[in-house]
């Protein structure tokens, strides 16, 4: 387990701890329920259950000292639509992002579909609540010229040849490949691709499988790293591994793009994600079709994938005026 894995775990575990003399029997059982029917049955990772927890933990919390007394299910069933607001203003004063309550309302709102499809407790109040309001943000990618140059620096930033070739290796991943950062660390080694291998079977959200082509240089990065990799990895052991040999954390190429930032001058926005987002911007400036890009992405919706368009808007009407018959006219 990643160091990033055990501290989503303490924190959920926190919570569950804090709501237990909130919570009556029946709540509590109904509570454990649904964090097992994340796990289980929507497949949600660990990362996503146990920020759903806190979550919920929150809200839960608040009603209980809004109410003066553990919560039981009818008390659910009958809080009205100004208990839902106060919760939002209580966050609010509290200073946490619109964003960050926008999705624990999401997530309060699950929990009471999942209590009513259950026959637990049914409260129609919630669903009148108005979502905060989310200012839409923009992905912010990487030039053509800052993403090469940081890839070509990454090799350089340890005194371990094989760590750099691991790091790189990775950052190729993210931006050959459009792989989100979760799903790149969770290849196994029998994964690896091998001399020819022109695609990639990828697991992403929700256990959603989708094939991803693999450019040479990305086969050819993997390659040099397992090469120089001191460490044993067996088929069903990760494929990228920390100094010790462990699984290789979020944390750790995190560290490594905070390097590169002030290395380069890049700004703060450049993160191992910022490389998947240079990825589909660069597509779709290079003339990409955008539901093409969703599948690459691994995006359910079109809508997500959308956000791109706003990025890179002088290199889509230059596409435009290049593709359009009537351009010209």
């Amino acid at each position: 387990m990643t160091d990033a894995a055990a501290e989503d775990q303490t924190a959920a575990s926190d919570a569950q701890s804090s709501l237990s003399d909130r919570l009556n029997r029946e709540v509590g059982e109904a509570h454990a329920d649904w964090r097992l029917w994340l796990a289980a049955e929507r497949r949600a990772s660990h990362h996503t259950v146990a920020a759903y927890q806190r979550d919920l933990a929150d809200f839960l919390v608040f009603v209980s000292g809004h109410l003066g007394d553990r919560i039981a299910l009818r008390d659910l069933g009958s809080l009205k639509a100004s208990d839902f607001r106060a919760w939002l203003a209580a966050r609010a004063n509290r200073g946490l992002q619109a964003s960050s309550t926008a999705r624990a309302l999401s997530v309060v709102r699950g929990f009471f579909r999942w209590l009513e499809k259950r026959g637990l407790a049914a409260n129609p109040a919630v669903g009148a609540i108005r979502t905060p309001k989310v200012p839409r943000s923009v992905p912010r990618a990487l030039s053509q010229e800052e993403t090469s140059e940081a890839l070509e620096r990454v090799e350089g930033l340890d005194d371990r040849a094989w760590v750099n070739k691991r790091d790189t290796a990775v950052c190729l991943l993210l931006y050959g490949c459009g792989l989100r950062l979760g799903e790149a660390l969770a290849l196994r080694r029998r994964d690896a691709p091998t001399a020819g291998q022109d695609s990639l079977l990828i697991t992403g959200k929700g256990r959603k499988q989708r094939i991803v082509p693999l450019l040479p240089t990305v086969v050819a990065a993997i390659d040099d790293y397992l090469a120089a990799c001191p460490h044993p990895l067996p088929g069903e052991g990760p494929l990228f591994v920390g100094i010790r040999g462990g699984a290789l954390g979020s944390r750790q190429v995190q560290q490594r793009l905070v390097e590169l930032r002030r290395l380069l001058g890049l700004p703060e926005s450049a993160t191992p994600h910022a490389l998947r987002h240079s990825f589909a911007t660069h597509l779709l400036a290079g003339g990409g079709d955008l539901r093409a890009i969703q599948e690459l992405l691994g995006h359910a919706s079109l809508s997500t994938t959308q956000r791109y368009t706003d990025v890179d808007t002088a290199g889509l009407l230059a596409v435009y005026r290049k593709a359009h018959p009537r351009a010209e006219n």
